[in-house]
């Protein structure tokens, strides 16, 4: 039942084409073309956090790897849905944009996990309502560019989606432990100091 609801929602918003539109989605559904954004991201991290940008760079990097090779692993290669474009039944229903339809299996969306995964972990270090809202934007028009591209489902899209804002959210709070860890140790180490300094004081 829900797998007919998803193929008819697929085939109702793979329909809505036209040659402008396969141009934009094409662009959008790239990768180099997010390079720009993702940079200045990561400058406007490491401006507002300063020093703990190191502490932070590495949890970024586990969570972007993560919500990549979880959406293959962990499910495509488990799954074994067939994309749209690979589907028997569906053949010559399937708006395909320059004939590239991608691996054999969809479920979850790699795109949107990757997408999700930026937004989420990008706008719980940010911040910024107007952020928030533009970020989430962007990934959610990233997940439709591959529902239209005919390479997805809007079940793996959602899929992707929910998996790569997990990801995300749990890499900034396995950050945000690791940053009450350091911080609680240097802490110590300084009142250790300060009582051998203050001890050494009385001393002499």
């Amino acid at each position: 039942m829900l797998e007919n609801i998803d193929r008819q929602f697929f085939l109702f918003l793979n329909s809505q084409n036209n040659p402008f539109w396969d141009e934009v989605m094409s662009a959008i559904s790239g990768t180099l073309i997010w390079v720009p954004l993702y940079v200045a991201i990561l400058i406007w991290i490491g401006i507002k956090y300063k020093r703990k940008f190191l502490l932070i760079i590495p949890f970024i990097i586990i969570a972007a790897t993560f919500a990549d090779q979880s959406s293959v692993h962990l499910f495509k290669n488990v799954f074994h849905r067939l994309r749209p474009c690979h589907e028997p039944s569906l053949q010559g229903m399937v708006h395909l944009v320059e004939c590239h339809c991608g691996g054999l299996y969809g479920f979850v969306s790699s795109h949107a996990s990757n997408s999700f995964n930026v937004a989420v972990i990008s706008l719980l270090f940010i911040k910024k309502k107007w952020f928030s809202v533009f970020i989430l934007f962007w990934a959610s028009v990233v997940g439709y560019s591959r529902i239209y591209l005919g390479v997805h489902y809007p079940g793996d899209v959602l899929g992707g989606a929910l998996l790569g804002a997990l990801i995300g959210w749990g890499g900034y709070e396995f950050y945000k432990k690791m940053d009450v860890i350091i911080t609680e140790h240097r802490n110590s180490l300084r009142r250790n100091k300060n009582e051998e300094q203050t001890n050494s004081e009385v001393r002499t």
